[in-house]
């Protein structure tokens, strides 16, 4: 990853600042954003290039990915992970909760692929990882915008990957899994380290030409998201 320009959303703690981190010491160009500044700052004693931003808006999404590319005159990874946890049923959820909530996950990943994907495409090259769940196919109580959001991603960068398929341009999913990061609220020592999603993160990060895309990658191998769905369609 030595010079790579990667770019990492939601990345003041947990699965973000991890990667941030860890790509850092692997000699990437690291471009890091949040809304929350707290957490930043640890990144820029690294030295690591640190932006306060809200992704649910598209110009200042815009204008975290124009930075990176202005400084480095490269795009080559871009990971759309920031989001939070949703804890609300249907029928009591807070009026616009469900709005936000989808508007950080879902549309804040179509911002930076909005964004990216052009410049990627005139290099002819670019990564892009964006973060997703299994709850997107389960039906756990409390989780209606989480979950509807990770499908969002998962049908909208399937699309992606398929229209950009003539570029050396690869679009995929990770899970982390159950990982110790703020989404819980609380700590959960008892759930693994955000550092541990590395492996899969770096992964994606560095296919070779030709790899796969529109896939999803859960402890570096693909998983098989919506699999029974699938198979329900073919018949």
């Amino acid at each position: 990853m030595q010079g790579k320009t990667i770019l990492i959303t939601g990345a003041a703690n947990g699965l973000g600042k991890a990667w941030a981190e860890l790509f850092d010491q692997e000699g990437a160009n690291v471009f890091a954003c949040d809304i929350e500044q707290a957490g930043l700052y640890e990144l820029q004693e690294l030295g690591i290039t640190t932006s306060i931003l809200d992704v649910s808006s598209s110009q200042q999404v815009k204008s975290f990915i124009e930075q990176a590319h202005d400084v480095t005159g490269r795009l080559d990874v871009l990971f759309n992970n920031a989001g939070m946890g949703f804890g609300y049923k249907v029928h009591d959820m807070p009026e616009g909760a469900f709005e936000h909530h989808v508007s950080v996950h879902l549309f804040g990943t179509i911002y930076g692929m909005r964004y990216a994907l052009p410049i990627m495409k005139k290099q002819n090259f670019g990564r892009i990882i964006n973060t997703i769940s299994r709850n997107a196919e389960t039906d756990v109580e409390g989780t209606s915008a989480y979950a509807a959001a990770k499908a969002g991603i998962w049908s909208a960068t399937r699309v992606a990957a398929k229209e950009n398929s003539e570029h050396d341009i690869l679009i995929n999913m990770i899970i982390p899994g159950p990982t110790n990061t703020s989404i819980w609220g609380k700590d959960m020592p008892h759930l693994q380290k955000p550092e541990a999603t590395f492996p899969t993160a770096k992964l994606l990060a560095s296919l070779e030409r030709g790899g796969p895309s529109g896939k999803v990658y859960w402890d570096e191998k693909e998983y098989p998201m919506f699999n029974q769905n699938n198979s329900i369609l073919k018949k």
